[in-house]
Formats: structure tokens, sequence, C-alpha cells
């Protein structure tokens, strides 16, 4: 085989069958869904499919008024489509990377909106706003709650850092560069107007949450800017 053939080529790029199961990595960067049924996923991330799928996007009345009414407030970031049927199915969103993680039945994991990137049907989600800090955000601040048993895939820019939370030892976070936390804990938000002049945005970066308890926060070398340029 020739070096830089397009045989060569085609052979170290084509799709391979892992047999990992409902979700699998097919690259760093790319998810396969090997799809009998239904799974729910960020809206305007397929990427290509084969077999006989269906997508609808999700549904005003989808899941009830209460969820409508938090879509309306957070905007198309937490647009979600469908897709049904049988097939192999593709996601990628900007080419983030991507981790799988199975849920345990009882276990749950609040992702920022914009790094949830797909989950399987059986899978409890509910949106929440984080209220103290809207007002700062381009758009409001919000998260997904997802709870298992069941598989959500969720990205990050480049490779996540996860910190462990301990009682008495209370992790801080950069709100832009946070990508998701384990369910059992709340942040909080706090402003620290001394670091204000350590950058260079000079758009809001004195907020920070806040997590204190026993579980985890994951975070990415990377900042998803939402602040608004409202502190001058």
């Amino acid at each position: 085989m020739n070096r830089y053939s397009i045989e060569e080529f085609v052979k170290s790029t084509e799709q391979q069958d892992k047999g990992e199961g409902f979700f699998e990595l097919e690259t760093q960067r790319m998810l396969e869904v090997n799809l009998s049924g239904r799974v729910w996923a960020k809206a305007g991330a397929m990427i290509t499919y084969n077999g006989q799928i269906k997508f609808e996007r999700e549904g005003i009345l989808e899941h009830g008024l209460g969820k409508m009414f938090k879509k309306a407030l957070t905007g198309e970031g937490a647009s979600l489509m469908k897709a049904e049927g049988n097939g192999k199915l593709y996601l990628a969103d900007a080419g983030k990377k991507i981790s799988i993680l199975h849920l345990q039945s009882g276990e749950s994991i609040s992702v920022n909106g914009n790094d949830l990137l797909a989950f399987e049907d059986g899978i409890q989600w509910d949106i929440k706003m984080m209220k103290r800090i809207t007002g700062m955000m381009a758009g409001g601040l919000f998260n997904v709650t997802c709870k298992g048993p069941g598989m959500v895939a969720i990205t990050s820019h480049y490779e996540p850092l996860t910190i462990r939370v301990s009682p008495g030892k209370p992790v801080i976070t950069d709100p832009n560069a946070t990508v998701a936390w384990s369910g059992q804990l709340q942040p909080d938000f706090q402003t620290d107007i001394s670091l204000k002049s350590f950058f260079g945005r000079g758009s809001g970066e004195s907020v920070q949450m806040r997590f204190e308890g026993d579980g985890f926060v994951v975070v990415q070398p990377y900042e998803e800017v939402y602040m608004q340029n409202n502190q001058g």
C-alpha cells in the first residue's frame, strides 16, 4: 500500500465496529450510537447515519408544561432532537472531546446545557436555571440534571479534569470552564472583585461557582464565554 494513497487514507479513517454497545466512541470527537429504538441528542449534532432513522425536534409539550417554560427561559441552548429507528447514528459538537458515562440506578450528574451531547431514552432529566447568576450571563446559565440508569455523553473542549469535592474542602471554578458535577452537589455563586484586574476581558470573571459537600466537579481547559460585558 502506497504511503498517502487513497486506499491508505480510507483504511486508516474508516468506521470500525468495536462492539461496545449502545454508545461507543468512534473517535475521541465522534460518538457512534447503535440505535434500536430512541435516543435524545443535542439539536444539530447529527453528522451522518445509516439505516432507517427518523429525526424530530423536541415537541413543545413533549415533556410537559414545566420543561416548556424552562426552555423558554433558557433559549435555544437546551434544544434537543430525538432520533428513532434502527441504524448507526454519528454525533459530534464543534470537534469537542466526548466522554461517555454509564449511570447506575440512582446515580445522577448535572451537565452544563451546552456540554450535553446525547442520552438514552430511559434517562430521567430536568433543566435547572442558575437564578443567582442569570443577570450576569448572556441568556442565563442553565444545566441539565440526568439520573440513571442509562448512558449519557458529554463534551468538553480538550481533555476534561475531574476535581473531587469533600466536606470542608470546597472547590471554586470559573463558570465558563465548568462542564459537569455530581448530582448531589448544589453549586453556589460568589464574587471576588479583586480577581477582576487579572483578566483582560473585564466582563464578569470575578463570578465563581462554589461547590461544597461530597462529590466531584468536571472542568475543561477552555472558557466558553457566556458573560455579558456589563461590569465595565
